[in-house]
């Protein structure tokens, strides 16, 4: 009889938690919702093709967000490039490769500081090193490069999590079969974990949409007139310059 009252009650706890979270989770998605609902409201009256597609009028009022939009996918483009590789190898190192030990704790103690390090810091950094030092200003590929060191710890730390929660099971049948660890490693278990690194890849890129601080002292806070009939990477104008200032939409907002 004891047995049986506790067992209600635990059901009826649990009754009561489940529709306290289904509140919760319906009040943030009505929230959520109102926000965008309102910001359409407000501004689809605005928004139209030729704000999408022309340069902003400066000095005056109007124009479009053409070039900053470009920009923005121009520089999500050449970060993710250099980011993917280095984060998902050293998310394969730290999982597969590299042995318990004081080594490692070091790096990942590093790997920890990195990511906890404010954006306006790494983009000093990037000012110091690639604007200053090496020369290269106010540009693109100073930008994607800053964007990368934010980017690097956690594409690492999503990588290693995703690989060691593959199956042993798994791994353990590739080694049967006579498979090599780096025939495992790229047919079984990269595959496997592919959904959790592409998840790591969204989240790197949202990064760099919604990133301002450390952009503003490495890819700049203006924008040449660009010639779109001119896709040459070496004309001082082209839109694929890697080497010319280059505001994002989040810098210009």
């Amino acid at each position: 009889m004891l047995i049986e009252v506790n067992d209600m009650n635990s059901k009826t706890a649990d009754k009561i938690a489940t529709t306290f979270f289904y509140i919760i989770a319906s009040s943030v998605l009505l929230l959520l919702f109102f926000i965008i609902g309102y910001i359409l409201y407000k501004g689809a009256s605005v928004i139209n093709i030729s704000f999408i597609t022309t340069p902003p009028k400066f000095m005056e009022a109007g124009g479009g967000v053409m070039p900053q939009l470009f920009n923005s996918f121009y520089l999500l483009v050449l970060s993710m490039i250099i980011t993917i590789p280095l984060g998902v190898g050293a998310g394969i190192y730290m999982a597969e490769y590299a042995k318990p030990g004081k080594i490692t704790d070091f790096i990942r103690l590093c790997i920890e500081t990195l990511a906890s390090l404010p954006s306006i810091i790494i983009g000093l950094f990037g000012f110091l090193i690639f604007v200053t030092k090496l020369n290269w200003g106010f540009s693109l590929i100073s930008g994607a490069l800053a964007i990368t060191i934010l980017n690097i710890p956690s594409m690492t730390r999503i990588s290693e999590d995703a690989i060691k929660s593959v199956p042993s099971g798994i791994k353990e049948a590739s080694y049967a079969l006579g498979a090599a660890k780096w025939e495992t490693i790229k047919k079984v278990i990269i595959p496997t974990a592919m959904p959790q690194i592409i998840t790591g890849m969204i989240l790197a890129g949202g990064r760099v949409f919604g990133e301002a601080a450390a952009l503003l002292y490495t890819a700049g806070m203006s924008t040449p007139n660009l010639r779109f009939n001119n896709l040459n990477p070496l004309y001082k104008a082209s839109p694929f310059n890697v080497m010319r200032p280059a505001e994002t939409l989040a810098v210009y907002i």
